[in-house]
């Protein structure tokens, strides 16, 4: 029998109190997962290019998007993922507290595959990481992770 391989999450969040939720719901879910954490938009690009201090990062299956963040933005970011043939099939979840219709049209035009309003609840805001996880992990089927 062989061990099952965690499912590998990137997380770009610069709210050091919703990574700690974040991670907390990821542990509580049903999906076996290894969350990685980047706190600006140019660490996330260089985690996914596995550059300088990220040579060793894996592919990530998923990755959670903030938009507020320093150095390089959510957008930025999410059109450097998709614009690059190496890393456009990663899913990538825009999970933000904005609300402005701007931000959500821009997001699908940029081909995020969701867009999500961050609770501010405590408990809605695990519920839907939960959510989130169970649905990306359980009910769809994600393109092979493909070896670097």
């Amino acid at each position: 029998m062989t061990a099952m391989k965690p499912l590998e999450i990137l997380l770009v969040e610069d709210n050091p109190g919703d990574v700690r939720l974040t991670r907390e719901a990821t542990n509580e879910g049903k999906v076996l997962n290894q969350l990685n954490v980047v706190m600006d938009g140019v660490d996330a690009m260089a985690y996914l290019r596995t550059e300088g201090k990220y040579k060793d990062a894996l592919r990530p299956d998923l990755v959670l998007l903030d938009l507020n963040l320093p150095k390089k933005n959510g957008m930025e970011v999410l059109a450097e993922i998709k614009e690059d043939p190496d890393l456009k099939r990663i899913p990538v979840v825009v999970l933000t507290i904005s609300k402005n219709e701007q931000d959500i049209l821009r997001s699908y035009d940029l081909h995020a595959n969701c867009y999500i309003r961050k609770p501010v609840d405590l408990e809605q805001f695990m519920s839907v990481v939960k959510a989130v996880e169970d649905f990306w992990f359980t009910v769809v089927k994600l393109p092979p992770n493909g070896e670097r």
